[in-house]
Order: structure tokens, then sequence, then C-alpha cells
């Protein structure tokens, strides 16, 4: 049977100027001109008889014809990755490109990547700070690691169960608070630090007492840096390693993967 020839370029500036209501933001993802962008709308619009954006005092509008379409493109878009990346499962490159906050490499993950590193001398790695989900794709990633609930729409393996902790330093605590944005401490914060980094090391240092995910108390615990002043508590949060399924099936991923929780991936 013969297949029909898809407009993709059109398709996929219609996507970026669907996600971001905006030509101009559009062209800015694409790397080309609004102008450009408009073009590619039109003829599209042409091509399949349909209007797919009004404008209105608000900005940009999707009419309910793009709607109906939109999911199937984007997940026919999340296919042709895949495919892709199916066709590159047995590259060669050992540069790994890996999202995580800043606290969580400080505290747990720079020295796990310096031990997997000497595992093989041509490994190299790139760490992008991200407190958030990251876009894989515009990001060029491999792998993220997330503070969530849950892995989201990827791939994903908690690296612990999700547990908090009150630490302070090695004598005395204080009445000082120390607060950070993903607390789950509901009281009035006599000090606020950008990141449960901070909020530990602000413990260690005498200011008061933090409560903290384990998982990055667990090292300054064991040498004596801070201790604990109440047992850990259960949290819906915990640490995941996530990806989009082609990056979580790339060979050197999984290794990565195997090697910072410590358990072969089925």
């Amino acid at each position: 049977m013969k297949r029909t020839l898809l407009p993709l370029n059109g398709l996929r500036v219609f996507d970026a100027a669907a996600r971001h209501l905006s030509f101009t933001r559009a062209a800015d993802e694409l790397a080309v001109t609004p102008a450009a962008v408009g073009q590619q709308i039109r003829a599209l619009e042409d091509v399949l008889g349909v209007v797919l954006f009004r404008r209105t005092p608000k900005g940009l509008e999707l009419t309910p014809e793009a709607q109906n379409g939109l999911d199937a493109l984007r997940a026919g878009f999340l296919q042709f990755e895949e495919a892709v990346r199916a066709m590159q499962i047995g590259q060669s490159s050992k540069s790994l490109t890996i999202a995580a906050p800043r606290d969580m490499t400080a505290k747990w993950l720079a020295p796990r990547l310096a031990e997997f590193g000497r595992t093989d001398p041509e490994i190299r790695f790139t760490i992008v700070a991200a407190d958030a989900p990251p876009e894989f794709t515009e990001a060029n990633l491999d792998i993220a690691i997330i503070f969530a609930d849950g892995p989201g729409e990827h791939e994903g393996l908690k690296l612990a169960d999700g547990a908090m902790v009150t630490v302070a330093a090695p004598e005395g605590a204080g009445d000082t608070l120390i607060i950070w944005p993903g607390s789950d401490v509901e009281e009035v914060a006599s000090l606020r630090v950008a990141d449960a980094g901070l909020a530990l090391d602000a413990a260690a240092n005498g200011f008061g007492r933090a409560r903290v995910p384990l998982l990055l108390a667990e090292a300054d615990i064991q040498s004596g840096r801070v201790r604990a002043i109440d047992n850990s508590q259960p949290c819906e949060r915990a640490y995941w390693l996530i990806a989009p399924r082609p990056q979580w099936r790339q060979k050197k991923v999984r290794a990565l993967v195997e090697a910072l929780s410590g358990s072969p991936l089925d």
C-alpha cells in the first residue's frame, strides 16, 4: 500500500507552536524566524484543509481541529525518536550527560560518578543542574535525577525509599529552623536556604536543625559531621533516575543506572 507523504517539517513546526502558543518562541526553539514559522503553519493548513490557530486578544489559540490531532501527533514524534535511537543503540560513545539537582550532585552523585568513571578511563560526564524534570530532547540529556513522587512519563528507577530526617550539628541543635524549597516542614523558619544541601551544611555549621532527604544526609551522618535528632520518616517523594525509553535502553545508560542503583536491570 502506498503511504501518504507526510509534511513532517510542517508538523514539527506545528508541534512547537502548539506547545508555546507563540510563533516567536517556536522560532527560537527551532532556530528559524517567526515569519518562517508562520509560512510553515499556513502551508500545513493548506495541505490539511483546516485552520490550526486563531489569534485572540490574549494571543494564539488552538482550534478544535488542531486539538483533535495534537496528542496523536506527539505520540508519533515520540515513536520517530524511539526508532532513531533504536538505530543508535549500539553507538560507541561513552559520554554521558546527566541532569541532577546541585545538592544531589554534591552530596551523593559526584563520588559515585567518580567511582564509576574509574571502571573505564574513556567515560566522560557532563552534569547539568536541574531541580525539575528536564526536557530531554532540548537539553540532549542521557539521564536525569529528580526528587519526586514518581518517574512521570519516563522510564525510571527509585534510588532509595523516600525518607526525611532532621539533622543538626554534633553538639547542640539550637532553636533555629532551617528551611529549603522542597522541605516538608510547615513551621515558620528562622533561616531559609536554596536547597537541601545548603540546609544540611548550615545544620553542620551549627545554625540549627534541618529536615532533609535521608539519602543526602547519610554520608554526613555516618562521618559524624551531623547527627540525626529524630528517626527518619517516610516521604512520598524520593530520588529517581529517569530517562525516556530510548535513552533508558542504551547500553551506556543501563550501565550507569546499574552502577548507581547497585542492582542489575531486567
